[in-house]
């Protein structure tokens, strides 16, 4: 071999680049894409031919539970997770026990995840009134995906809901700030709208209102702050609409349960399984995300994956906890509503690489192209299988979508050059490493 010749080929795949989609060899050198083209020789060669080879998935909303909360999820377990669905990087979430809010937390969580983690990774800071002023510092830290505002309260205890405490939060720092858009006033004010033992009951209490107060008052403080935001899980089309005409300071995100479950089948069906923040709404709800989703408006999905153990969630609403898993199924699902016409290939490679990369300024990721790392997405677009709780690598060892046959495979999983997952099977050794982004550098 010459020094310039790939350790790896991923040989005969349809490939899916800037350029368009070809079918062509994918050579690998020191962890990198080296071209796109003919390659004979190489160290290693997988045989693609029949397979999509996709930029690596990155799913940028996780919560992976450690320090802290490891009965649910740690690190390991939800990066194995993630990489048996075809993640290759994930931003995890700040809200632990405690909380990432301060130098020291985020060193820590770098600390536990190298190495140990499968998929690569970066960090949030979680934003508080008393951190306000130190932001600006803690989102430069390398392996930080930038500041997470929760404005209505969700699993733990972070909360900033007040605008005076939230243009101070917006005042301090440079990166484009995460948010949890829910009005916590209103929702204090319509807590007698749960009903017991009914989870239906959670989307009249956190109502569409909830939600489009909360994305009308962030937008006002963003723009008057001049800070750049991402509106995290939006579940309604009245924000998507608003959201379009705010395109210069706000990004926004979608998720897979929001496009796929409808309250009228998933609360009677799956009770408190079904509950999450922002809640599960209506079949209308959902045609009207879709609707925006092709309009291009939503620029990520994300998987808000939260897992909670089946105890837990068994528990009688409103005491079960909100949230659900679902990092592993994420591209399964949107592959799925590829196969049904819902969406373009092309489309969920924007909001699943490219554009996560696009609106965070992530560092060599998000396409195929030569001199970026070499993450892949390997998927059987032919294949079909079903979702069973054996398949499922999340800790809590469950999944509100359990039973569902859904066309589209994942294959392989590979980071960096190196096979997380493939047909399967993980890897005998984590080598998950942080992400790197422009704005901490």
């Amino acid at each position: 071999m010459t020094a310039s010749a790939p350790e790896l080929v991923l040989a005969g795949g349809t490939v899916h680049t800037p350029n368009g989609t070809q079918t062509a060899d994918v050579a690998v050198r020191g962890g990198k894409i080296l071209g796109i083209g003919s390659y004979p020789d190489a160290d290693r060669r997988i045989d693609c031919t029949g397979l999509d080879i996709l930029p690596g998935v990155i799913d940028s909303q996780v919560h992976f539970r450690e320090p802290g909360l490891e009965h649910k999820e740690d690190l390991e377990s939800g990066s194995r997770a993630a990489v048996m669905g075809g993640v290759t990087a994930v931003f995890e979430m700040p809200n632990t026990s405690p909380n990432t809010d301060s130098v020291m937390r985020v060193h820590d969580k770098l600390d536990r995840a190298l190495h140990r983690m499968y998929c690569d990774h970066a960090f949030y800071v979680g934003a508080t009134a008393e951190n306000a002023e130190e932001l600006g510092e803690l989102e430069r830290i390398p392996g930080t995906a930038g500041v997470k505002i929760f404005m209505g309260a969700s699993t733990g205890s972070l909360l900033v809901a007040e605008d005076e405490q939230l243009a101070r939060v917006l005042a301090h720092g440079r990166r484009r700030v995460a948010i949890h858009a829910e009005d916590e006033e209103r929702m204090n004010a319509r807590k007698h709208f749960r009903v017991d033992g009914d989870p239906a009951s959670h989307p009249v209490w956190r109502d569409d209102e909830s939600a489009m107060l909360a994305t009308r008052r962030i937008l006002r403080l963003a723009r008057a702050a001049k800070r750049p935001i991402h509106i995290l899980h939006v579940t309604t089309p009245a924000e998507l609409e608003l959201i379009a005409q705010h395109r210069d300071i706000a990004t926004c995100e979608v998720t897979p349960q929001h496009l796929t479950l409808e309250a009228e089948d998933a609360y009677p069906r799956l009770g408190s399984y079904a509950q999450m923040n922002p809640p599960i709404r209506s079949a209308a709800h959902v045609a009207g995300l879709w609707h925006w989703l092709r309009q291009g408006v939503p620029d990520v999905i994300g998987s808000d994956h939260a897992p909670h153990t089946k105890e837990e969630k068994a528990k009688s609403y409103p005491a079960s906890p909100s949230g659900m898993p679902g990092v592993q199924t994420l591209l399964p699902l949107m592959l799925d509503h590829v196969a049904r016409g819902n969406m373009t290939l092309e489309r969920l490679i924007d909001m699943t690489s490219s554009g996560v990369q696009r609106v965070f300024g992530l560092v060599g990721k998000g396409r195929i192209a030569a001199g970026y790392d070499a993450d892949f997405t390997v998927v059987d677009r032919k294949g079909s299988f079903t979702i069973t709780e054996d398949w499922v690598e999340s800790r809590c060892g469950w999944s509100p979508f359990t039973g569902m046959e859904l066309r589209g495979r994942v294959i392989g999983t590979i980071i960096r050059g190196h096979s997380a997952m493939w047909e399967g099977q993980l890897a005998n050794a984590a080598r998950g490493e942080p992400l790197r982004f422009a704005g901490a550098l």
